[in-house]
């Protein structure tokens, strides 16, 4: 039997405290490694973040492995003799979901020696509250003309990709309080090559990186009411931390209801995400996306279909399934004196006020393996300000071009494990996790502040207890 089908007990067997947690500066300090509850695996290579559920019956394994395939294969133009995964394009910006998702981890963004694949463009351009109404009920932004709401930079062989994208890093210096100099970059991006007419001149851009895929059934069944319980838009209580839940539009509902997926929580499902992601990734049209990101200007309709729609509703179910079923891996190290150092710190720091270390999971219909889980995502899904230095101007339902939904920090020690390249942020901007600290703003100015004046022993703890996420 291999060792992560053991993991309901893998709490007893590395020793945790018999206790979930204790608790710091008014936050839990977790002291299980079950950080995805029973679900839990005991995975930390390159796989790490590509297991199922550790609880998952054999029936819903094999209903993994099948959605696993359509995820990590690659989709082919139409007409083909592979049916089931035919009618990619003709527009698009990889052809299979682990194109992006990476070993289901993050993404990179392009270098110069490699094209972006795992990093794409956000498109809109600035709205009219009252003329575009219904286009911001539905949308939550208004889309580019002719090029519509992402950059897509690949295309078949008898189509043309919308464009390049190009990518220039300015290198900056941060000196910290001790006199530490530690080297960032930020991102300039250019459009080049626009194949479809002139690039509006009001066009605003916003580069997202995958992110990684684990626990995302989890956080799905997360009650609304926790998170709402945390949100304090006005900043009544005066901690300077005013999250807000974002408020996106439910294709199956047809109705506006919280989002808590995305880099903008601008999806309210793990279904409409991965929905999403076909049809503005792949250009692959689904029963709930029955549409891509094509334009009339672009003639997409020229192009062979793979169906009606392409992507027929029972490999949704599968893709769907897959996305909600992926294991958050165990911690590590958690009783390393720098790791305890550094929960401490975490939690002094402020770090804890947006990445709520833990939750209890609702009851998810005919999915116990998700339901009534004590889960350590350290998030609370909410959007905040972060500042001019990650702002990409580009709202999103109720969130605006400061804002950004907090990431959840579960598995973060093991990114560059699963993938070597993968940076951190909405944009990968940050290569390692001292980088990602220092490029908070807004909201998160204060605990980046007090990071920035801790001492060199007590940021390495810090750093320690991340890694051991």
């Amino acid at each position: 039997m291999k060792r992560h089908r053991l993991l309901p007990a893998l709490a007893l067997a590395l020793g945790a405290a018999p206790v979930l947690a204790d608790s710091h500066a008014g936050y839990p300090i977790q002291t299980t490694p079950m950080t995805g509850g029973e679900g839990t695996v005991e995975q930390s290579d390159t796989n790490a973040y590509s297991l199922p559920q550790a609880n998952l019956s054999m029936t819903k394994r094999l209903d993994f492995s099948v959605g696993n395939s359509f995820f990590r294969n690659p989709w082919v133009e139409a007409p083909a003799s592979t049916d089931a995964r035919d009618g990619l394009g003709p527009l698009f910006n990889t052809n299979s979901c682990q194109g992006c998702h990476l070993k289901d981890g993050r993404g990179n963004p392009p270098s110069a020696d490699a094209p972006s694949v795992s990093l794409f463009l956000r498109l809109a351009v600035p709205a009219d509250p009252d003329t575009d109404a219904e286009i911001l009920r539905v949308h939550g932004f208004k889309p580019a003309p002719v090029y519509g709401s992402q950059l897509q930079t690949s295309a078949l062989p008898a189509a043309r990709p919308e464009a390049d994208l190009i990518v220039e890093w300015q290198p900056l210096t941060r000196t910290l309080a001790d006199g530490t100099q530690v080297a960032l970059r930020q991102p300039r991006y250019r459009i080049e090559n626009p194949n479809y007419g002139p690039l509006p001149d009001n066009l605003l851009i916003s580069p997202r990186v995958a992110p990684q895929m684990i626990g995302m059934g989890l956080l799905e069944a997360i009650p609304i009411d926790t998170l709402a319980a945390q949100a304090d838009p006005d900043d009544r209580d005066g901690d300077g931390i005013s999250g807000k839940l974002n408020q996106v539009w439910d294709l199956a509902s047809q109705q506006t209801v919280p989002g808590r997926f995305g880099w903008k929580a601008g999806e309210p499902s793990v279904h409409q995400q991965s929905m999403g992601a076909f049809a503005g990734d792949m250009g692959l049209t689904s029963t709930l996306k029955p549409t891509t990101d094509c334009t009339p200007e672009q003639q997409c309709e020229r192009f062979a279909s793979g169906g009606e729609p392409e992507v027929s509703d029972k490999v949704a179910s599968f893709v769907t399934f897959y996305a909600k079923s992926l294991a958050v891996p165990a911690r590590r190290n958690l009783d390393a004196p720098s790791v305890r150092r550094g929960a401490e710190l975490f939690n002094e720091s402020g770090c804890a006020a947006c990445h709520r270390p833990t939750y209890q999971t609702g009851e998810v219909a005919e999915r116990p393996d998700l339901s009534h889980q004590t889960i350590w995502p350290y998030t609370d899904l909410l959007l905040h300000d972060m500042g001019p230095g990650l702002a990409d101007g580009r709202p999103e339902f109720l969130a605006d071009g400061n804002e950004w939904r907090t990431p959840p920090l579960w598995g973060i020690g093991l990114a560059q494990v699963v993938n070597p390249l993968a940076g951190y942020l909405h944009d990968g901007r940050a290569r390692t996790l001292e980088e990602a600290i220092l490029w908070h703003g807004g909201e998160a100015q204060a605990a980046a502040d007090r990071y920035s004046r801790l001492p060199a022993e007590d940021r390495q703890a810090l750093i320690d207890f991340l890694q051991s996420l």
